[in-house]
């Protein structure tokens, strides 16, 4: 075709720009979230709640990556996690809206529930216990239930790492999770920290079914 008397061509786009193994190009490819639940702030650093985060820095430390790119409301990086290509995330919205944040990188990246990662502190565990399940009820943790509220299904995978029960029950919650690790719970929960980044790489490698089998305590 002519114009003007100038030749045009007509747009050829190569399937590999559109496509590479067989993942959308335009959203990175991405095939897994790993949403670490905390709270922003260095006040808030080496406390109960903040477990999430600390397993996030773990393993962005591990793969030598900086968890800082703000994108989604959250810290972000792209690592590859059980040879997947993984978004790990760390929400900034405060832990009791952390599921804004997944739901937009769900929504951006196409990612289906099943395969949001979330690691979170439980104060129904002992200190330094690890439990992985597939799905479940928020089990009055706050971030979990905005989470469900946002994906609109209780049904993602998660780790949770124990931190141990207030000492007494009219002892304030948010004083209890939001207090500094101490002692020997900062020891196993230290310990902890490292087996929840194997778990993580596990459960994306191999499956939930495996993952449990060999953490769950």
């Amino acid at each position: 075709m002519h114009r003007g008397g100038a030749m045009l061509r007509p747009c050829v786009v190569s399937i590999e720009v559109i496509m590479i193994f067989g993942k959308n190009c335009s959203s990175g490819g991405v095939e897994w979230l790993l949403v670490c639940l905390g709270n922003p702030g260095d006040q808030y650093e080496n406390t109960r709640h903040n477990v999430g985060f600390q397993v996030a820095d773990e393993i962005a430390a591990r793969k030598d990556v900086p968890v800082q790119r703000l994108k989604f409301r959250a810290l972000t990086n792209t690592v590859e996690l059980g040879g997947a290509k993984v978004l790990l995330m760390k929400p900034v919205t405060y832990m009791n809206l952390s599921g804004e944040a997944a739901r937009e990188a769900a929504a951006f990246y196409k990612v289906p529930p099943e395969r949001v990662l979330v690691v979170s502190d439980d104060v129904a565990l002992p200190p330094g216990r690890l439990r992985i399940r597939k799905g479940g009820s928020a089990g009055g943790h706050n971030g979990l239930k905005n989470l469900i509220q946002h994906l609109g299904t209780d049904q993602f995978p998660r780790v949770r790492v124990g931190v141990g029960e207030k000492p007494h029950p009219d002892y304030d919650m948010a004083d209890w999770v939001l207090g500094k690790l101490q002692g020997e719970d900062k020891k196993a929960v230290d310990a902890a920290v490292k087996r929840a980044a194997d778990a993580v790489e596990c459960l994306i490698r191999e499956g939930p079914d495996r993952a449990m089998s060999r953490y769950n305590g």
